[in-house]
């Protein structure tokens, strides 16, 4: 039966019908088939439930802020910032793309936000310095992709939603990984850079540098707010990103004076877009995983790979992490943690893994996934902006992904890269 369903639902992606009615028509499939006893209004209840969380009402917020702040100044006063500081060392423009990356997504929480508010800028300043397009194109995607890891992250939060995690707990846990990716490609960037003998940047003086840091001070209060807060315990990660979009509005429209009133109604028109989108994707998303736990399949799926791991929690982990990976190369991974979190949840018990560990090796394999051909949505969102081919777009791609697959398995044996801030804040 389950395999009738994940056929039909793949026939209907093939098709071209957008992700939630594959994921409702599966849900309705089950429902008719397994479990006739049941009301079709039990999916609605469902749907409605699966939105209803609070910690969900911070996603607008953050979509919000992301938003804000890629229309604005903030993007920019980062980016001069890493650039007159790192950016004559020898790699140092696509050392200078990923850190860049990396604090626009701790200040934005978005990949797509990311790709956008950084690519545009330094694409070309790579494409000049030497760099293949392949290479630029793929650095920006995957480093993109880091703010899956650094907080805030939606991703954490539709996890932590669907497994009843901590979200500060994974904000938090997210930190180390992320650190760890970015350090990671920027080793990349310079061995890249030193095997076709890409010439260096001039060194900014000390009073370019002190400008720099002087015009992206307000901008990093983003993550001070953020973690610093829920560091600290003075906001949850609601309130966080209340304060967020807050500090945002204050940045841009009062000190920058980046954006006008008029802007605003084309911030808030996308932000209800983007926020209609990720929440009929919740909703769909909890009407086949209700129906998946009612037809008792994760049982059935999962049985087997719990005999076959034991009680070995590296072994669950490792096996949890290839099924995330499998499922972001193909669907958006937003849609893959909402259903296969409730398969996995009996092997993450059966073995007694740390839920916040186990979340962020699956927002790590979402972040993969989201680069990862066929499907990862950042490399459409990097063909609609730079308006490359397909194949142009993923052919860098393969060292950026064995890097992730390595930090995959570092998180796995050494788990305190991940949970040492978390048991420093909360523990």
């Amino acid at each position: 039966m389950i395999a009738l369903v994940v056929a039909l639902m793949v026939v209907l992606l093939l098709l071209g019908f957008p992700l939630k009615v594959p994921l409702l028509v599966g849900a309705l499939a089950l429902l008719f088939i397994e479990l006739p006893f049941l009301e079709p209004a039990a999916l609605i209840r469902q749907m409605i439930s699966g939105i209803t969380p609070v910690v969900l009402s911070a996603v607008p917020l953050f979509i919000l802020a992301a938003d804000l702040m890629t229309r604005g100044r903030t993007s920019r006063s980062l980016l001069d910032l890493v650039s007159a500081t790192i950016g004559h060392l020898r790699g140092g423009l696509p050392i200078t793309t990923a850190v860049s990356c990396a604090l626009f997504g701790a200040v934005s929480g978005s990949t797509q936000a990311t790709v956008v508010a950084m690519g545009t800028p330094l694409r070309p300043r790579l494409l000049q310095a030497g760099y293949r397009d392949p290479f630029t194109l793929a650095l920006i995607v995957n480093a993109s992709d880091v703010a899956l890891l650094i907080p805030p992250s939606i991703g954490m939060i539709v996890y932590g939603v669907v497994a009843g995690a901590s979200v500060g707990e994974l904000f938090i846990a997210g930190i180390g990984p992320g650190l760890m990716v970015v350090t990671l490609f920027s080793v990349w960037c310079y061995v890249y850079s030193r095997w076709h003998a890409i010439p260096t940047e001039p060194r900014a003086s000390w009073s370019q540098r002190w400008i720099a840091l002087r015009r992206a001070a307000l901008p990093l209060g983003f993550p001070v707010i953020v973690v610093g807060g829920i560091y600290a315990g003075l906001f949850t990660p609601t309130e966080a990103a209340a304060m967020a979009v807050l500090y945002a509005a204050i940045l841009e429209l009062g000190v920058y004076r980046s954006l006008g009133l008029r802007d605003l109604l084309e911030v808030a028109r996308s932000t209800g877009v983007i926020t209609a989108v990720v929440f009929i994707l919740v909703a769909s998303g909890q009407a086949l995983a209700y129906t998946l736990s009612f037809a008792q399949i994760p049982q059935e799926l999962i049985g087997p790979l719990i005999g076959a791991v034991g009680h070995n929690p590296e072994l669950a982990l490792l096996a949890i992490a290839v099924i995330y990976f499998i499922g972001c190369m193909f669907l958006d991974p937003v849609v893959v943690i909402l259903v296969v979190t409730p398969l996995v949840a009996p092997l993450v018990a059966a073995t007694g893994l740390d839920p916040v560990l186990v979340g962020v090796v699956v927002v790590l394999q979402a972040a993969i996934g989201s680069a990862t051909p066929p499907f990862g949505c950042d490399l459409f969102t990097a063909m609609a902006v730079f308006r490359r081919p397909y194949l142009e777009v993923i052919r860098g791609t393969p060292p950026f992904i064995l890097i992730l697959l390595f930090a995959t398995v570092m998180l796995v044996y050494f788990p305190q890269i991940a949970l040492f801030l978390r048991d420093l804040a909360f523990r």
